[in-house]
């Protein structure tokens, strides 16, 4: 079998959990662009947080609906239950990456990276979300049937 056919067979196989990660990766980094960009023009860490975590909830709610989960309705009422949930979601596991993220830079996981103050703590903070923001958008919001 051929790379490019090993590849395929593994991509639709895997598709969802593929998808997943790779706009994992891309909202982590919009969250982290927007982080770095609010510091950069000299807003607090905390509000450069918060601020952060909108703009990737944002993003995360249009790819995961329509490219991971596949969930293609424009039934208002459909669309409103999965976006209240998705943002219900997303408060709880905010909630803990904003407690969380002060935490884990006053106990040491304060170093700067990329010239950018706190980013190791909101590294290990975006680790944390992606993994709880999975298991509620794959069993609670997305699911099938």
């Amino acid at each position: 079998m051929h790379l490019y056919e090993q590849c395929n067979r593994t991509f639709r196989e895997h598709k969802e959990v593929i998808l997943y990660l790779i706009f994992g990766v891309l909202t982590t980094v919009v969250n982290w662009l927007a982080y770095a960009a609010f510091v950069w023009i000299g807003l607090d860490i905390n509000v450069s947080n918060i601020l952060s975590w909108i703009v990737g909830v944002s993003f995360a709610f249009v790819v995961n609906k329509w490219y991971v989960f596949e969930s293609r309705s424009l039934e208002s009422r459909k669309v409103i239950k999965e976006f209240g949930s998705f943002v219900g979601a997303r408060i709880f596991t905010g909630i803990i990456a904003i407690l969380l993220f002060p935490l884990l830079y006053n106990i040491g996981l304060n170093q700067s990276l990329f010239g950018t103050d706190g980013f190791l703590a909101k590294i290990v903070t975006s680790v944390i979300e992606i993994v709880l923001n999975w298991i509620f958008s794959k069993y609670l919001i997305f699911k099938k049937g």
